[in-house]
Formats: structure tokens, C-alpha cells, sequence
């Protein structure tokens, strides 16, 4: 309340000055400031500062105020609360897995291709890569959220413990099997462990199916309706869960745990071979002493549609409504700014986020950045390896934080050999179900 008192006040000398002298000094206080909560912090966040102020560089009508709330669960509260006080900010960033949640409210959004269209700025969904675009769009191909840091899941590897395995230090595994037998003769040679993985349930679950072009879910991934039932239970899924167990037995493959916790494993050389998010290149290169592989993730050769395209994780901007309409024509403007090519360019370089658009992909290869940095390309090729499909364009479900950890309770079981991977797929399929039930009858769709 105190804050909106001192912006409304602002606001009035602003007009005041500005009758008084038609001076230089009054018209830069007249730029319109404009909201942005955000959930990045370090390195990132400085990155993202950046943008803001280059931005507010380029032109003087609109001012964009960014503001750390927290981790994404922390930020999307903030929002909530500060939406019923009426004092939500503009833009707030928001991860890829409570896309279902943004865009059941509907009545507390702002679709970008609405506002877009409404503010007159220039916007083409062809522009942008559609295994990005793809997973923030409506069942008529309508981009709700304007796509800002996305990464996927991608294979390093320890040349050295390749060399000292005898294994050839410039070929990646491309295969599940070829990973095994690798992850054997680096045992064999006396690793601790053959390879590890970060985030369970994106890497062996979303992205597993995506990249066999295997549905996670019933009505395409929940794109299609509220009433989606998940499929993880299948076949393929089933084998490769069952193979992780097998191998957890002799540690070709160990278990590291959830979120980015199995990362140092292989930073300090104690696996050698890792799976894990694109955006952690910088970091992976900052912390190991040995020299990094990059390859796709692998793929079981067998799976007729194998390899397809992986699929993103990460956030996008959402914008909020019920804000002053000045603010929302500055906020089209940021949204145009951050699509141009340098713009995107720049920012995938200095954080290893993917390019949203191919033309910031087409400069980045131009300026040698690819060539110079060996691996920093897998991402964009795996996510355009293929056209997506209905079943690797991403997933648009309820609760999906909360079906993410049934997912890997259930996952953590199987590797500890507590549960068949038959039985703990079906337990995740039945706990993941009663969520989506629960969030069905919620959602004012009903």
C-alpha cells in the first residue's frame, strides 16, 4: 500500500514538472518504470540485470525495474499474494513446469500474443524455435509466455578417464547400451562410478519420452485438455528405469539425487561420464581440472522414432493484468528488444541458456562462438533435431511440481531396489493421476 502511495505520488510531480519547464531533466523522470520479479540470482542474475539496463540504455520512454524474489516456487508466490493486494509487479518469471497453473488463470494474465498484437509491436511465432516456442502456447498454437531462459538436458564426458580407459576421447556414447559398456570399462579401470544424472524426472521421464517420441500423458501431454491421464508406465520407460536399477547394483550408473546434487560427482572426477542441464556448461567447465566431452543425451537404438527432440526446462515471462496501460506498451517494446538477434545472441553466450530464435543461433555460429567453444551447439541441435511432435512439444500439466516428486519417490525406490520399476511406475502414474484430478476439479475451466 505504502509503495503504491509513493508510486502514485511520483507519478503526480511528474506531470507537474513536466507543465512547469520542458526541461531535459523532466523528461527523463517521465519514463514509465515497469516491474520484473524474477527468480535468478549470482551470476545469472547479474546477466539478467544487464539486459535491463542495456534496455533502458536503448530508449528513455520506459524504465524496467527487476527485483529477486526468491527460487521460481518463491517468486510465483510472491505474485499470487501480491495480485490479490493488488500490487503484483508486470512481468514475473516463471519455470516451465507451472505453465498449467499460469494459464488456468486466465483472468490474472496477459497473453503475449495479445499483447503484442494489442501494443502494435512487431511479433512472429515463426521466429522463434518451435521446441521452445512449442511448450508455451495454447491448443491453437497461441504463445502465452514470452520464452526467456531455457535449457536441456546434454552428455559430458571426462576425455581424460576416456584416455586412461582406453576409450576414444572424441566419440561421445550415442546409445543407452553404448553408455553401459562404456560406464563398465570405466569401472573396470577403477572408477568410482560410470556415469550419474541431475534432475531424475526431467532426464529419465520427460525427456526420456520426449526424445522416443513417447506421450508422458494422455490428451498430448495435457495440451489438449485438463483431463489428461499420465502413460509413464509404458514399455519404454519401464525397460530403461529397470536397466538404471541393474545397473545401480555395480555402479555403472549411480544415483546422485534430485535437483543438481549429482553434479560435483563429476566435476571432481569421480564419475566420468554426466547428464545433465545445458545451462550448467559454464559452471562444469569452472570446476573440473580434466578436459569435457559434450554428446547428445542417449537413446535406446530399438525405439522406431529414436532419437526424436529433447524438450526445455527453465521459465518465461509472464505478464500480469490490471496493470496502469502505459506500463504494457514498455513491456511489448522489452519483449521485441529481447528477441533481437545480438540481443539473444549475447545472452546465450554469456549464460548457456538456448537461443529463442534461430536467427540469434545463425549469429552466434557467424561470430565463431560455436567453433571456439566446443559443445556450447549440442543443445540448439539436440531441440531441432526434428520437427517436434504432439508428444515432444512439452508438457502442460497441473501440479506437475508436485507429480515431478511422486515421479522420483517412486524412482528412488526402483534404484534402491525396494520396488520393481514396473511396480514404481504404476505408483507414480496412480499418485501423479490424483493430482491432476485434484487440480481438474480446481481449475475454473470446469
Amino acid at each position: 500500500m505504502e509503495r503504491a502511495i509513493v508510486i502514485s505520488a511520483l507519478r503526480c510531480l511528474q506531470v507537474v514538472a513536466a507543465a512547469a519547464a520542458f526541461t531535459f531533466t523532466a523528461q527523463a523522470n517521465a519514463a514509465t518504470d515497469i516491474a520484473w520479479w524474477h527468480a535468478m540470482s549470482g551470476e545469472l542474475g547479474r546477466q539478467l540485470e544487464r539486459l535491463a539496463a542495456d534496455f533502458n540504455a536503448s530508449q528513455s520512454d520506459y524504465r524496467i525495474v527487476p527485483a529477486y524474489k526468491g527460487n521460481y516456487t518463491e517468486t510465483v508466490t510472491a505474485a499470487i499474494f501480491a495480485f490479490r493486494s493488488r500490487s503484483q509487479p508486470a512481468i514475473v518469471q516463471v519455470n516451465e513446469v507451472a505453465t498449467a497453473t499460469m494459464t488456468a488463470a486466465k483472468g490474472a494474465i496477459y497473453p503475449v500474443f495479445s499483447l503484442m498484437r494489442d501494443q502494435g509491436e512487431p511479433f512472429s511465432l515463426n521466429d522463434y524455435l518451435p521446441a521452445v516456442s512449442g511448450y508455451y502456447t495454447d491448443a491453437a498454437g497461441n504463445l502465452l509466455s514470452f520464452p526467456f531462459n531455457s535449457s536441456t538436458p546434454i552428455l559430458y564426458y571426462n576425455k581424460t578417464m576416456f584416455r586412461d580407459a582406453g576409450l576414444d576421447p572424441e566419440t561421445p556414447p550415442k546409445t543407452w547400451p553404448e553408455l553401459g559398456a562404456i560406464a563398465k570399462r570405466l569401472r573396470d579401470r577403477g572408477a568410482p562410478c560410470g556415469f550419474t544424472t541431475s534432475w531424475p524426472s526431467w532426464i529419465h521421464i520427460e525427456n526420456l519420452s520426449a526424445f522416443h517420441n513417447l506421450p508422458l500423458a494422455t490428451r498430448t501431454n495435457g495440451f489438449a485438455g485438463l483431463d489428461a491421464e499420465l502413460t509413464i508406465n509404458n514399455p519404454v520407460v519401464v525397460k530403461h528405469v529397470a536397466q538404471l536399477a541393474e545397473w545401480q547394483k555395480t555402479k555403472l550408473f549411480d544415483y546422485g539425487g534430485r535437483g543438481q546434487s549429482a553434479e560435483p560427482r563429476f566435476q571432481n572426477g569421480e564419475c566420468g561420464v554426466f547428464i545433465g542441464s545445458s545451462a550448467t556448461r559454464a559452471d562444469i567447465r569452472a570446476n573440473s581440472k580434466f578436459e569435457i566431452g559434450y554428446g547428445m543425451m542417449p537413446y535406446w537404438p530399438e525405439v522406431k522414432d529414436a532419437p526424436q527432440n529433447s524438450i526445455i526446462g527453465g521459465a518465461t515471462l509472464w505478464v500480469l493484468r490490471d496493470r496502469p496501460r502505459a506500463e504494457y506498451k514498455g513491456v511489448a517494446r522489452f519483449f521485441a528488444y529481447l528477441s533481437q538477434p545480438g540481443v539473444q545472441a549475447a545472452w546465450h553466450q554469456n549464460t548457456g541458456y538456448l537461443p529463442i530464435t534461430r536467427a540469434a543461433y545463425e549469429l552466434t555460429r557467424a561470430q565463431g562462438f560455436y567453433e571456439r567453444n566446443p559443445g556450447s551447439a549440442i543443445s540448439f541441435e539436440e531441440i531441432t533435431l526434428h520437427q517436434p511432435t504432439a508428444n515432444s512439444k512439452g508438457i502442460r500439466l497441473g501440479s506437475f511440481v508436485l507429480i515431478r516428486g511422486a515421479i522420483e519417490d517412486e524412482l528412488e525406490q526402483a534404484f534402491a531396489g525396494q520396488k520393481s520399476a514396473q511396480g514404481a511406475l504404476d505408483s507414480a502414474v496412480e499418485r501423479g493421476n490424483k493430482l491432476l484430478r485434484q487440480f481438474e476439479r480446481a481449475s475454473p475451466e470446469r
